[in-house]
């Protein structure tokens, strides 16, 4: 291995990484945070994660959790994280958690995910040629467009145009696993400071495209398996994976 490859390799190992982790999940119907629910092989949703981003890129990744509702449980089952607390989290949606993360976090590009998504480890090392490039992506699927699912389209060039789950024939739907560059962070931030409380980090992603030019690819997982757990039928699907 060159010089630069392992340049390139220790600077994906140190990613910043966030989990977004801050809110009820009542539709779940559970009483800890949506999280720490437990998958049929014993680990938790976010245990997967954290093998999921160390197995992508390296036990130096930095992750950072937003944490709210019932915080503590999670600070005490990763006590090595870090975490950035969202005290308006039953007021609030993923808009104001990821902007809270950004603004902590240190010079460089972020990846940030829902703390609900069990997804393939494939789909983080996929990814991570971009993350090495510092390239601005949106993780998507395009095995179907559901209404209630962030859907997304594209421009003449292949980056992402609309993003949200207002669109009409959307090309697939966003996964919850996203990049924002080092370049491109400051204008995500400003974005999403201006939409509303209960908007989704999304609607940010989709204003920082439309007003501040930012590109975001989208990055194709759909032959990999990515569910949101979000009612028992999607944990149900989930553990078939597992």
């Amino acid at each position: 291995m060159s010089r630069t490859d392992m340049n390139r390799k220790n600077d994906i190992a140190a990613q910043q990484v966030v989990i977004l982790a801050a809110g009820l999940g009542s539709r779940l119907g559970r009483s800890l945070p949506k999280s720490l629910t437990e998958l049929s092989d014993g680990r938790t949703i976010m245990q997967q994660q954290f093998e999921n981003i160390h197995e992508a890129f390296g036990e130096r990744a930095r992750i950072t959790v937003v944490v709210g509702y019932k915080f503590e449980h999670i600070v005490e089952a990763f006590p090595d994280a870090s975490f950035v607390y969202n005290e308006q989290y039953d007021q609030t949606n993923t808009s104001k958690s990821l902007l809270r993360a950004l603004q902590a976090s240190a010079a460089g590009g972020v990846l940030w995910m829902n703390g609900d998504v069990v997804f393939d480890p494939e789909a983080l090392k996929r990814a991570a040629r971009l993350v090495r490039d510092d390239q601005s992506f949106v993780t998507v699927n395009t095995s179907k467009v559901s209404d209630e699912e962030v859907k997304y389209t594209t421009d003449a060039e292949g980056y992402i145009d609309e993003l949200s789950k207002q669109v009409k024939g959307g090309l697939g739907e966003a996964v919850g696993i996203n990049y924002v560059s080092g370049a491109d962070k400051q204008a995500l931030q400003r974005q999403l400071g201006k939409v509303g409380a209960q908007d989704y980090f999304e609607r940010g992603i989709e204003l920082a495209i439309e007003q501040d030019g930012l590109l975001f690819e989208p990055v194709d997982i759909t032959d990999l398996y990515a569910v949101e757990v979000d009612f028992a039928e999607d944990l149900e699907r989930a553990n078939l994976f597992v």
